[in-house]
């Protein structure tokens, strides 16, 4: 699915706060090979070349793609992405492993490098996690707006959080 006008009009915005954000930092670009993700990482760092990786597409939602929330939990009031997946869909574990395996790849050919990686909501918020050496459940705890940054730093040896659901529109839910 295209981005809606808002959507690009985010990707824009997006773009000046991630370039101060890094600074003079020239960095590795990463993208999820979905349209939405691969369009956001042209508007918004239109001089950079994003490599495409298959480990930073969205959560595979099996039965319940194109759902709603609400309309998840008339089928299963139950429902907790971050516990139980999607049936027919990923497991919690599989999409802790795509991150994981995207990690590793940043440590192998981005060492010292600032990453910039354009993902998905919930894939952001496991990838963050993952990153964070935390479990993938703990996601659930990390809310994120679209078209918003999340910035994570090395200090004293381990990779912090330093700044979450940043953006220069808008405001804040």
């Amino acid at each position: 699915m295209p981005l809606t006008e808002e959507g690009v009009d985010q990707a824009r915005a997006a773009g000046p706060l991630i370039r101060t954000l890094l600074g003079d930092m020239q960095p590795l670009v990463f993208t999820s090979p979905l349209e939405r993700a691969a369009r956001t990482a042209e508007l918004a760092l239109p001089e950079l070349h994003a490599l495409e990786v298959p480990a930073l597409m969205e959560y595979d939602y099996g039965n319940f793609e194109g759902l709603t929330t609400a309309e998840i939990y008339e089928r299963d009031a139950q429902w907790n992405l971050f516990t139980r997946g999607c049936p027919g869909g990923e497991s919690i574990e599989e999409v802790a492993a795509r991150c994981d395996s995207f990690a590793q790849t940043v440590e192998e050919v981005g060492a010292g490098r600032a990453i910039v990686a354009f993902t998905h909501g919930h894939l952001s918020r496991i990838l963050t996690a993952r990153m964070l050496a935390l479990p993938a459940w703990a996601a659930a705890s990390l809310w994120n707006d679209t078209a918003t940054v999340g910035v994570i730093n090395e200090h004293r040896g381990k990779l912090v959080l330093v700044g979450w659901n940043l953006r220069t529109y808008g405001t804040t839910a």
